[in-house]
C-alpha cells in the first residue's frame, strides 16, 4: 500500500521555484491544512517516480528479491487485468435477462438496428416490443425516417453488438457491457498513474467494479455508459499527454556540474513541447463523447481548460516567471486544435449514415422549407444538419413533462431517488410473508460507496485548495465536468442515472480518500507531512490501524454489492427481502 501523497508528487504544481519560501496566503492556509511543499528534486517534480510495495511483504512471504521485482513488473498490467476480468464475469452473468426491453432500451435498441442496417434511424410502430421479442426476423425495418434527439454514435456502437449477436437483448446489450468491461481496465491504469502505485489503481478500478449503478448501466442499451466511456478515455489520454510534456520538458533543462536539474526561465517559456498525439486522441475521444449525448460537450469545455491550466503549472515548475504568458505564446493555439476543433469534425463524420442517405429527418429542409436562405451557399447536407440540431435543441431545454423517477441533481450523490428500469411482481412465492416474489432493475449506485464519496469530494476539494494537489483538482474538474452543468436544467426531466458519466472519479475520490488513510509507507518524504520519521514506532502503528480501516470500508462497499445484487440483475427474491433493501422511502 501507498499514501495518495509521496513526496514527489506534493505541491508538484503549486508554481514555487524549488526552495522558494511560502507566500504569506500560504503561511495564512496552514491553520486549515496546508502544508508547503518538502524539497525534493526539480525532476521529481516534473516527472515523478513511481512507487514501489516495501520488501517486508516479500520477506514475509519468502519471495526472493529478483522474483519480487518480476513480480512488481508484472503487476503494472497484471493486477488491472485481474481486476478486469472480475468486472467483465459480473457484466456478462446472464446478460440476456430480463428477456425484455427495459427502460429506454425501447428507443435505442431500435434506433441502433435501423441505423446499421439503413444509415439512419426509422419510426417504428407503437407496441412494438413485444414482436421483436417473440420473433426479431418478422418484425421489419421501418423506411420512414425517425426523429431522434441523440446523435448517433452510440447507437452506432450498440447496433454493432446487434450485427454481431442479432436483434436480441444480448445482441443489443453486448457492446455497452463491452465498454463498460473495458472502463474498469481504463480506470485501473489511470489511477496508477495518477496515483505512482499499481495497488491504489487496481482499487479504484475494483471500486468501479463494485458499484451498482455502473454495473446496470453496463448491461443497459442506453447512451449513458457509452459516454462514460469515451470520457474517461479522454482524461486517461490527457494524464498522459500531461506526463509525457513534462518529462519532455525536464529533459530540456539545464543539469549543473553535481548533475542537479535546475530551473530556466529562458527554456520553460520559450520551448516548444511539439507534436502531442496524446492530446489529439483526446479530442477524438470527447469529440465521440459529444457524438453520443451533448452533455460530453460540457466536458470538452471543462478537460480543455484543465489541460492548459496543467502546462500553466509545467511551465512554472520550471522556472518560468511568466507561465500564463508562455502558455498562451506556445500552448494555447496547440492545445485548442488538438481538441476543439478535432471533436467538432469527430462530431460531423458520425453522422455520416444520415448525410449519405436522402431520407433521414430533416435530411432535406434545406432543399425544400430552408430554400431561399442567406446561408444557401453552404452545402444542403450541412444546413440541414445545423436546422435538425436546433430543432433537438429546443426540445431538450423544453422537456420539463414530468416522470415518476425525474429527479434533481442536488440529491444525485446521496442516491435519493434511483430508477426503476424493470419490475415485474410473482404471485405464489411461499418464501414471502405476502405471497408475492419481486424481480427489479435499479438503477442505483452502490449506497456505501457513494455515501463514502460524498466524504471523499469534501477531502479532493479541500486537498486541492489547501494542498495544491494537482491530482485532486483533476478528479474534481472530472466530477464537476458531468455532473455541474445539470444544475442549469433544473426545470428539465432528469435522471440519477445520467451520473454514470463521474462514477469513475467518484472512484479516484474515495481511492484518494482511503490511500490518505491508510497513511504514507515508511521512510518516505511523505512522512514528514504526518510529522514522523521512519524510525517513528507511532507511525507504524499509525498506517496498520489506517490499513485496517480502509480494508474494512473496502469489505463493505463489496458486500454493499453482493447484498444488492438481485436488484441489479433482475433476480427474483422474496417481496420482504425486496422491501428490506428499500433502504429510503423514495427508492420505492
Amino acid at each position: 500500500m501507498t499514501s495518495t501523497a509521496p513526496e514527489t508528487q506534493r505541491g508538484q504544481d503549486a508554481g514555487d521555484p524549488l526552495g522558494e519560501q511560502p507566500t504569506s496566503w500560504q503561511r495564512r492556509l496552514r491553520r486549515f491544512g496546508h502544508v508547503p511543499r518538502p524539497e525534493t528534486s526539480l525532476r521529481d517534480r516534473l516527472d515523478p517516480p513511481w512507487t514501489r510495495p516495501g520488501r517486508q511483504v516479500w520477506s514475509v512471504l519468502a519471495i526472493p528479491p529478483h522474483v519480487a521485482d518480476r513480480l512488481v513488473r508484472w503487476s503494472a498490467w497484471g493486477g488491472p487485468l485481474l481486476v478486469t476480468l472480475v468486472a467483465g464475469l459480473l457484466r456478462f452473468w446472464r446478460l440476456d435477462q430480463p428477456n425484455a426491453v427495459i427502460f429506454d432500451e425501447t428507443y435505442y435498441a431500435k434506433d441502433a438496428w435501423a441505423l446499421v442496417n439503413q444509415g439512419y434511424e426509422g419510426s417504428w410502430p407503437k407496441d412494438v416490443d413485444k414482436l421483436i421479442l417473440k420473433d426479431p426476423s418478422s418484425v421489419p425495418i421501418p423506411t420512414d425516417p425517425g426523429y431522434v434527439v441523440h446523435p448517433p454514435v452510440g447507437k452506432w456502437i450498440i447496433g454493432f453488438g446487434e450485427q454481431l449477436f442479432g436483434f436480441t437483448p444480448f445482441g443489443w446489450r453486448f457492446m455497452v457491457a463491452v465498454l463498460g468491461t473495458i472502463s474498469v481496465l481504463l480506470l485501473c491504469r489511470i489511477g496508477r498513474r495518477l496515483f505512482r502505485s499499481t495497488f491504489l489503481g487496481c482499487l479504484a478500478g475494483l471500486l468501479l467494479a463494485v458499484d451498482g449503478l455502473h454495473f446496470v448501466m453496463s448491461r443497459t442499451a442506453l447512451l449513458d455508459l457509452i459516454v462514460m466511456f469515451f470520457v474517461l478515455a479522454a482524461f486517461g489520454c490527457l494524464v498522459v499527454d500531461r506526463d509525457r510534456s513534462r518529462r519532455r520538458l525536464a529533459d530540456a533543462l539545464p543539469v549543473d556540474e553535481e548533475g542537479v536539474l535546475r530551473p530556466d526561465a529562458r527554456i520553460a517559456e520559450t520551448l516548444r513541447l511539439g507534436w502531442r498525439p496524446w492530446r489529439l486522441g483526446a479530442g477524438v475521444m470527447l469529440g465521440l463523447a459529444f457524438a453520443t449525448k451533448w452533455n460530453g460537450l460540457y466536458v470538452l469545455a471543462a478537460f480543455g481548460l484543465m489541460t492548459v491550466l496543467w502546462d500553466v503549472g509545467a511551465r512554472r515548475t520550471a522556472g518560468a516567471a511568466r507561465p500564463y504568458m508562455a502558455v498562451l505564446r506556445r500552448d494555447l493555439v496547440p492545445a485548442f486544435f488538438s481538441t476543439v476543433p478535432v471533436a467538432i469534425v469527430t462530431y460531423i463524420v458520425s453522422w455520416t449514415g444520415w448525410i449519405v442517405t436522402d431520407k433521414g429527418y430533416y435530411r432535406n429542409w434545406a432543399a425544400t422549407e430552408g430554400k431561399g436562405s442567406s446561408w444557401s451557399w453552404l452545402p444542403d447536407w450541412l444546413r440541414s444538419l445545423w436546422h435538425y440540431e436546433t430543432q433537438v435543441y429546443d426540445f431538450h431545454v423544453g422537456l420539463t413533462s414530468g416522470h415518476t423517477y425525474e429527479s434533481n441533481p442536488w440529491s444525485w450523490v446521496v442516491l435519493g431517488r434511483p430508477v426503476s428500469y424493470f419490475y415485474e411482481e410473482q404471485a405464489g412465492c411461499k418464501e414471502s410473508s405476502t405471497g408475492k416474489c419481486a424481480t427489479e432493475v435499479l438503477a442505483i449506485g452502490t449506497p456505501l460507496l457513494w455515501w463514502l464519496a460524498c466524504f471523499a469530494l469534501a477531502y479532493v476539494v479541500w486537498r486541492w485548495f489547501f494542498r495544491r494537489d494537482w491530482r485532486a483538482g483533476a478528479i474534481a474538474c472530472g466530477v464537476a465536468a458531468g455532473w455541474v452543468p445539470w444544475f442549469f436544467y433544473q426545470e428539465r426531466t432528469i435522471f440519477l442515472f445520467y451520473a454514470v458519466v463521474f462514477v469513475p472519479f467518484l472512484c479516484l475520490a474515495v481511492t484518494m480518500l482511503l490511500g490518505a488513510i491508510v497513511g504514507p509507507a515508511a521512510g518516505t518524504g511523505a512522512r514528514a507531512d504526518l510529522g514522523l520519521t521512519s524510525k517513528d514506532p507511532t507511525g507504524e502503528r499509525r498506517r496498520t490501524l489506517g490499513a485496517i480501516a480502509a480494508g474494512v470500508l473496502v469489505l463493505l462497499i463489496i458486500w454493499n454489492f453482493i447484498y444488492f445484487w438481485p436488484l441489479y440483475t433482475g433476480t427474483s427474491i422474496p417481496e420482504d427481502l425486496w422491501r428490506d433493501r428499500m433502504w429510503l422511502d423514495t427508492w420505492v
